[in-house]
């Protein structure tokens, strides 16, 4: 169908922070700013320790740690990121996140369980992670943590802890870069990656030790470390393209508009939402979005959509035209579905088959990969893929509903030449439709595909488009017909012999 041309939470000013460290996801949150660039030739320095006479804590501090401000939840990975850049690692907090294994559709940054399995594939030996107190012995038990905490930083080790952000009510989990304690002041220094200036902030031992256990049970309480010992670093591998971490971000932002009821499923290049069952959402995401992506990849196109897409699956009439009336302010003009380049969405009823979402595909990727497509060609290979199969791995249209009224049309005498199809302006193909441009525009296709010429015309019209617009001089030499309308009678004569079903 036509294409219509239409979160950490703020705690403090531009504060972010996390969704949970530790345990399932809470809200999406808020936006943080980008991250800062790096001091030039910062590396960290050893940790400096000055002991006290009294046997208390010593000073220690890891000097010259950049700091990085965290994307929405991603406090771990920023967090990780800092100390990686100190070490002079190129690593960010995407990469981060890609070796967590996160799952991009949670719409969340790394859980302590994720950013262990991150950390300890960029090589950091993380100790012991996750300790159980008994709330009646915690006094003594977080000073035993707090001990192996300072004997780390003593010897260079910075250590990454699952904290309250503070000490109000129902406050957030946030992971936060421990770098130093200054035992005059009795105070542990660190990276707030939540704030621009969170650089070797300070906070009263006390209160982060109130603020460190994690209190899901009156008895039991649980504390979180992962220190940060560069036993031998291996630097991943690039994210090329689209990352998970963009995925997860793109989760975050949509997560405040999906109704209450609806499946969120990541299936690049696109982010699928259906108010079906959770099966059954899932289902269309790999069997018909995964599918058609896949083959239309395979022969037609190299780059994918610039945007990541939001596919809204509605799974009946009803859904589908409140969904449209309420996101769009107007009722849909099709009962099928479309795509909006402007809100970058295609909505789907698809309560009337998968074929409109196989045609809709085309349509982000035709944007893609030939931005100068008329109407025709866009229009007549989406048209061609919405009654689909699949033929030694590649796609290809059969016969369909469109192909009575095209028939129709043919013995009647009214139907267009192959220069005025290919010649119309999108509002021609659009608005002064005589009924039949979809259908000819399909099945001109269909020939092609039939006898093994679309590749070869795809191919060849959109290297060519410059000099020739409308793809029809294209036609003539990929069919060695230099007079189209000998052509297209022969053309008439093969659709008139067609039959659906």
């Amino acid at each position: 169908m036509r294409p219509r041309r239409d979160w950490c939470v703020k705690l403090a000013a531009a504060a972010v922070v996390c969704a949970g460290c530790s345990r399932a996801p809470a809200s999406p949150q808020g936006s943080a700013g980008p991250s800062q660039p790096d001091p030039a030739s910062a590396v960290a320095s050893p940790s400096f320790a000055t002991p006290l006479p009294d046997g208390g804590y010593a000073s220690a501090l890891i000097e010259n740690v950049p700091h990085v401000v965290q994307k929405p939840d991603f406090c771990g990975e920023a967090a990780t990121e800092m100390y990686l850049r100190a070490l002079g690692k190129p690593v960010d907090q995407d990469q981060v996140f890609a070796l967590s294994a996160m799952p991009p559709e949670r719409g969340m940054g790394a859980t302590t369980h994720e950013l262990k399995t991150a950390l300890v594939r960029l090589g950091f030996d993380v100790g012991p992670v996750w300790h159980v107190l008994l709330a009646v012995e915690a006094q003594t038990e977080l000073a035993h943590r707090f001990e192996e905490l300072h004997a780390d930083l003593a010897r260079g080790v910075p250590s990454i802890v699952c904290m309250h952000y503070d000490d109000r009510p129902h406050t957030s989990e946030h992971f936060r870069l421990v770098l130093g304690y200054d035992a005059e002041r009795d105070e542990v220094i660190y990276h707030e990656p939540a704030v621009a200036d969170g650089a070797y902030r300070r906070m009263p031992r006390a209160k982060f030790l109130a603020l460190w256990p994690l209190k899901y049970d009156a008895r039991l309480w649980t504390v979180i470390r992962l220190r940060l010992d560069a036993a031998s670093i291996k630097l991943p591998d690039p994210v090329v393209g689209v990352s998970p971490a963009d995925y997860a971000q793109a989760v975050m932002r949509l997560r405040p508009t999906v109704p209450t009821g609806f499946t969120v499923v990541v299936e690049p290049p696109f982010i699928v939402v259906g108010n079906d069952v959770q099966a059954r959402v899932r289902e269309r995401a790999s069997g018909t979005v995964r599918w058609t992506v896949n083959r239309l990849k395979r022969d037609f196109f190299t780059r994918d959509p610039e945007h990541i897409l939001t596919i809204w699956l509605l799974k009946d009439a009803a859904s589908y035209r409140r969904f449209v009336q309420e996101r769009f302010g107007e009722a849909p003009s099709t009962p099928y579905g479309f795509y909006s380049d402007r809100q970058h969405a295609l909505v789907m009823n698809i309560a009337t088959g998968g074929g409109t979402l196989v045609h809709e595909i085309v349509h982000p990727f035709m944007e893609a990969n030939f931005p100068e497509c008329p109407a025709w060609f866009n229009e007549g290979l989406g048209s061609l893929f919405e009654q689909s199969a699949d033929r030694d791995g590649h796609i290809v249209g059969l016969t369909n509903w469109r192909l009575a009224g095209l028939q129709r049309s043919i013995r009647s005498g009214e139907l267009p030449s192959f220069r005025e199809l290919t010649s119309t302006t999108s509002h021609q193909f659009y608005d002064q439709d005589p009924g039949t441009n979809y259908a000819q525009a399909r099945y001109l296709l269909y020939y092609l595909q039939e006898h093994g010429l679309l590749l070869r015309y795809a191919r060849e019209f959109m290297q060519n488009h410059r000099r020739d617009p409308t793809g029809y001089q294209t036609l003539q030499a990929v069919l060695g017909e230099p007079d189209l309308g000998a052509f297209q009678k022969r053309w008439e004569a093969y659709v008139l012999g067609l039959r659906f079903p």
